[in-house]
């Protein structure tokens, strides 16, 4: 009877072994219908290639047939060979190989570790941690107001009490400075008013303490003193005796001069090279004060009176001398200084040496202006005048200003 198709014939090679085929048949009929147990995940960090060493079988390992602990599993068909387990990464060198979803792990950023509230860092180290491009500008706020001058409701809110008190010591402080001057001014008396104080009643006395030629010099160059700057060369030819001032001067001017007093009057006449002018110099010593000498100065030149023709020093005329012919009718033009400084009243009168006669005498300040016309002016008499009146006079304070050269 032939086989049935799709059934092998029974062959030599089967042997003993032909009552257990239909077993095996079955076997592998249960086999088909269990599910596979699907292969374990790839390594990774979360989930190893095999179980712990040492775990127990599953329950479907268990209640496979032939899956026990006994020897019937020597009826399964082999197992392939089991890969080597591999071990775990360190921890520090896992990554993720998987699509799964899983929490990510905060981590510090590498190679910067924040810094405590407590501390802080430059601004060079913040650029070496960050990575950032060196020379950062570094930016500081200012410091905030500690109260604002105009409150909320409109008023103005008040200092604080450190401050109230640094500027009252302020104000105290400098009211005592300011007090302590006054009174500083007031219990110390003026160096500088007694050294003048003192100073004028020395030149005072010089009348009688200081001999003849450092007051009337024999010669005198007077340098630019002549009409257009030309030079002038004065020489002494007589010294009157110190008199008082009785015949020195005509009434009116002695009047006029009488509110300072005359203590010593002192004259010397001098020539010009060319020896055609004479001019008597004089320096009247007075009784009075400072204050009275400034009076006197301000009424000489509000009223004019070193200008009027009928207020002009007499000269000294020197017998036996070019001077011998110069009186009263031959004054030409004259200068007079009422100082401030000291008691002394400067004059100068000049005139012809041959006697002319002038009837229109000029002040010195008008006959030494330019393009004036009058006898005095075209003679140069009023340059005469000044020039020796500012030299004599310049000698004198010389004299008074260095007390140390003055002889006895």
């Amino acid at each position: 009877m032939p086989a049935p198709q799709g059934a092998r014939a029974p062959g030599p090679e089967d042997g003993a072994g032909q009552r257990s085929r239909p077993h095996d048949f079955r076997r592998a009929a249960e086999q088909s219908t269990v599910p596979a147990t699907p292969p374990p995940p790839a390594s990774s960090a979360r989930f190893p290639d095999a179980p712990p060493a040492g775990s127990a079988p599953t329950a479907d390992a268990a209640n496979r047939p032939g899956g026990g602990p006994s020897g019937a599993a020597a009826d399964a068909p082999p197992r392939p060979a089991e890969a080597p387990r591999r071990t775990a990464p360190p921890e520090e060198s896992r990554t993720e190989t998987t699509t799964r979803l899983r929490p990510v792990r905060d981590e510090a950023p590498t190679g910067w570790t924040p810094a405590s509230s407590s501390s802080r860092r430059s601004v060079g180290a913040l650029d070496q941690a960050l990575g950032t491009r060196p020379g950062r500008p570094y930016i500081t706020f200012a410091r905030p107001e500690t109260y604002h001058p105009e409150t909320h409701d409109g008023t103005r809110s008040r200092p604080s009490r450190p401050r109230a008190l640094v500027a009252a010591t302020c104000v105290v402080l400098g009211l005592g400075l300011i007090g302590g001057a006054v009174t500083g001014s007031w219990l110390i008396p003026d160096a500088d008013a007694d050294g003048d104080r003192g100073s004028f009643a020395a030149a005072g006395q010089l009348w009688h303490s200081v001999p003849v030629d450092q007051l009337f010099p024999r010669t005198l160059d007077g340098e630019g003193a002549g009409p257009g700057g030309a030079d002038r060369t004065w020489t002494r030819i007589a010294v009157a005796p110190d008199t008082g001032c009785e015949d020195a001067f005509d009434p009116l001017l002695r009047k006029a001069l009488s509110p300072v007093g005359c203590l010593r009057l002192l004259r010397a006449t001098y020539t010009d090279a060319t020896r055609s002018h004479v001019t008597t110099v004089g320096l009247l010593f007075t009784t009075a004060d400072s204050a009275a000498m400034a009076s006197l100065q301000s009424r000489f030149e509000r009223e004019g009176l070193d200008r009027r023709t009928d207020l002009m020093p007499l000269p000294y005329a020197a017998r036996g001398t070019v001077a011998d012919r110069f009186g009263a009718d031959q004054r030409a033009s004259w200068t007079l200084s009422v100082l401030t400084d000291a008691p002394v009243v400067v004059y100068a009168v000049s005139g012809f040496a041959d006697g002319r006669t002038v009837t229109e005498p000029e002040p010195a300040a008008e006959a030494m202006k330019s393009g004036a016309t009058t006898a005095p002016a075209q003679s140069g008499l009023g340059h005469e005048a000044q020039g020796l009146a500012d030299r004599v006079e310049r000698g004198f304070r010389k004299t008074v200003a260095s007390p140390g050269d003055q002889a006895s």
